[in-house]
């Protein structure tokens, strides 16, 4: 029996954020972004002019619109989220404003045997959670043209059931690492099917959630990493601690263009990193549990092994941070060229490597 769709108006405290708000950000980044590009084409131009430099400008160029691209597309794509992120800053300590929980049609579903039968009637025991990253919601995994919608995909042609988290990106790493760790185990203990196999995937940020999970739980008594079969971790930055890792994502965002670097320097620089203090990073970190890691990286130009891929990234973390690590055991990393950051989330070859990944 398919799905059916719930029409109904979303409210702002449903669905944490104003959709008319929403819509008016992506429009006004859409038009950033349109003025930002005729001011570089200008410039570009005359350099290309030059005698002796043009075919260094025009790698210069390539590199910049695909760094340019990459970051209007998260601004665009993680709309809502932001919105969510900065209300519950504004906040100063009130309620939050973005439950962490699974969402389907942008409402969040309760964990009971009966609400998940409701939404996922063909479900099974085979359960592939997605995780998305800084400044994002659950909408960022949707495809454009030419793209892959990994989640559905993966659900229409392996069997597993796909679900989508939404969770405040505001709030420390190691603060919702935990309400993770919670959640996994409630989730699976009403599932409607008994969970043989999980799979968690994380892009950016939300594989930083799925380690601090990992290492929470073994602290706890948890029964869901037992039955956790991979992690993947899309553009995650894996190489320091965890407030290492989330400096390097939002300095590396804040100052990619001359229009938001100052914005390192504002008070909301200053509560991303106060929000990133006191994580437990100075703590010795747990080793995760004995299953597989994989990891995947971009490369803004098309072969990832070109020393200027290695210093770019995919435009927010480089291909070193990417899929270097510290674990043991069963780990694999893949490297990708030709892709950004928040490309990494539909590309057609990281849902095909998955699919490798997973033996289908």
């Amino acid at each position: 029996m398919a799905d059916k769709k719930n029409t109904a108006p979303i409210s702002p405290s449903a669905s944490g954020y104003s959709a008319t708000a929403k819509v008016g950000l992506e429009e006004s980044t859409a038009r950033m972004q349109e003025m930002h590009n005729a001011i570089a084409t200008n410039s570009f131009d005359i350099f290309n002019n030059i005698p002796g430099i043009g075919s260094s400008t025009q790698l210069i160029q390539q590199a910049h619109n695909a760094m340019s691209d990459g970051m209007y597309a998260a601004f665009s794509q993680a709309g809502g989220g932001l919105l969510d992120v900065t209300n519950n800053m504004e906040n100063q300590g009130g309620a939050l404003s973005i439950p962490m929980g699974i969402y389907r049609d942008d409402r969040l579903i309760p964990l009971t045997r009966q609400t998940l039968s409701a939404a996922w009637p063909e479900n099974t025991n085979r359960l592939g959670i997605f995780i998305h990253g800084l400044l994002c919601n659950e909408h960022c995994w949707e495809a454009a043209p030419n793209t892959v919608d990994i989640p559905r995909r993966l659900e229409a042609e392996t069997g597993y059931t796909a679900l989508t988290l939404r969770y405040n990106t505001g709030l420390p790493i190691v603060e919702n690492g935990a309400r993770l760790a919670q959640l996994l185990d409630e989730l699976l203990s009403v599932w409607p099917y008994p969970v043989q196999e999980l799979i968690l995937i994380g892009h950016s940020m939300g594989g930083l959630l799925v380690r601090s999970a990992f290492e929470q739980s073994k602290m706890a008594t948890f029964n869901w990493p037992g039955q956790t079969k991979m992690v993947i971790c899309l553009g995650s930055p894996t190489v320091g601690s965890p407030i290492e890792q989330l400096g390097q994502l939002t300095s590396a965002a804040l100052r990619l263009t001359r229009l938001t670097e100052p914005l390192t320097q504002t008070s909301m620089a200053h509560r991303l990193d106060i929000l990133t203090k006191h994580d437990g990073a100075d703590q010795p970190a747990p080793r995760p549990p004995d299953i597989a890691w994989r990891f995947i990286g971009g490369s803004l130009t098309e072969d990832p092994d070109n020393p200027l891929g290695e210093l770019l990234g995919d435009g927010l973390i480089t291909l070193g941070s990417a899929t270097a690590h510290e674990l043991a055991g069963d780990v694999q990393s893949v490297r990708l060229g030709g892709v950004n950051h928040m490309g990494l989330l539909s590309d057609p070859r990281v849902y095909a490597q998955i699919l490798r990944w997973l033996e289908f």
